[in-house]
């Protein structure tokens, strides 16, 4: 989870030269109410650098994380239904979509 921890599980794996899958609990990062990617970009700027490593997203909240992931370069993101069905509201209109949650609400 931390950036520490990061690099000892990236240096004892590069060690072993066994291939290896990083989970960095990015979304538990998150839930502390740190930014997730922070200075160190999620510990995938270590990871990109060792060969037989590959990092993982695991257990997203929010569709942005499927856009954390992606920009540093996780090779593996587990995500549930409800978060993909989220997809269809990428680049949405936001004045469209707020009339659409403001309707949701019954008034009478």
């Amino acid at each position: 989870m931390t950036l520490t921890q990061v690099r000892d599980v990236v240096h004892c794996s590069a060690r072993s030269n066994v291939p290896s899958l990083r989970s960095c609990s990015l979304a538990a990062v998150a839930d502390t109410g740190r930014d997730p990617l922070g200075d160190d970009g999620g510990g995938g700027r270590i990871v990109e650098s060792r060969a037989g490593i590959q990092l993982i997203w695991a257990s997203p909240r929010e569709l942005l994380n499927i856009f954390h992931a992606d920009s540093i370069g996780c090779h593996v993101i587990t995500v549930t239904n409800d978060i993909l069905k989220k997809l269809s509201l990428v680049d949405k209109n936001l004045d469209d979509y707020s009339l659409e949650t403001v309707k949701m609400f019954d008034y009478a």
